[in-house]
């Protein structure tokens, strides 16, 4: 016998909080967290940025005649959700404590309501749009990425535009012998290959000195402008990492091909950077 009951689902960097089932998902795998931790949670998830007073928790979820030692049973729930969030006390990205108080979410959230039937008989529950796809998000959040000094964050980003800006320049100062690898590899017209790196090199030249300017001089708006320019930057990075396959003249293809894949990863470990730059802007 089917019954239907709505529930809220609270949705905050990678995870998703469902109250109606009471689990814990990570891209849509569910990670284990008992009851209790759960609805401690639930109540976070409900205020976030607000203070919730320990009181407040002990009154819900505990009850006023409670005989139970409530401190301790309070902090090892505090501690599993941490550990379930892969969270931490000193560098909080998520559950923050409030000294003499309570405790605080910090992360956005956003919270939607879905209804669920529940097979009353055997107590389990199915969507009522059918099973829940894993979440789409592939890129990181700012919640996932871990906290890091700013100066190092600074400098690994001013490092990536300089490697970045050497190619360019490097590539153009060796132009005739790319061409000549060009026509050796017979694939397109080497006049086409050659107008699309001259082309691509050009643009990012001065798209790389603004990025350098930006990260020296610590430009507030710089996040914001990136994300901007990500989608393309990112089309026109994908095309320059195969660049290695130019020195194919002092390095053999397996060389260039072990160089190629770490230069496939650098702009999205560009983008995680940026957005932990710019949670340093923030705080």
């Amino acid at each position: 016998m089917l019954g239907e009951a709505a529930g809220r689902v609270f949705c905050f960097g990678a995870f998703e909080a469902d109250e109606a089932r009471e689990e814990l998902r990570k891209h849509g795998v569910r990670i284990k967290l008992h009851s209790q931790p759960f609805q401690l949670l639930v109540m976070l998830l409900e205020r976030p940025s607000d203070v919730v007073t320990r009181d407040e928790m002990r009154q819900r979820l505990w009850g006023h005649d409670t005989f139970v030692d409530f401190d301790h049973g309070l902090n090892s729930a505090v501690n599993k959700i941490r550990e379930a969030l892969g969270d931490s006390a000193s560098q909080p990205r998520y559950v923050e404590t409030i000294s003499g108080k309570g405790y605080r979410f910090i992360a956005p959230v956003s919270q939607s309501l879905i209804t669920v039937r529940v097979a009353a008989s055997v107590g389990t529950a199915v969507s009522a749009a059918g099973l829940e796809a894993p979440s789409s998000a592939v890129l990181s959040t700012i919640e996932e990425l871990p906290a890091a000094p700013r100066k190092l964050v600074r400098t690994l980003l001013l490092l990536i535009q300089t490697f970045y800006l050497a190619c360019y320049v490097a590539a153009l100062a060796n132009l005739q012998e790319i061409e000549d690898i060009f026509q050796e590899a017979k694939l397109l017209s080497p006049t086409v290959l050659t107008v699309v790196l001259v082309t691509t090199a050009a643009v990012l030249i001065p798209v790389r000195m603004f990025l350098i300017t930006a990260v020296a001089f610590d430009l507030r708006q710089f996040p914001s402008k990136f994300a901007r320019m990500f989608p393309l930057l990112l089309v026109l990075d994908l095309l320059w990492a195969l660049s290695p396959f130019l020195l194919v003249h002092h390095v053999s293809i397996g060389s260039a091909l072990s160089m190629t894949a770490p230069l496939i990863y650098l702009p999205f470990a560009q983008r995680s950077l940026v957005l932990m730059y710019s949670r340093d802007l923030r705080s």
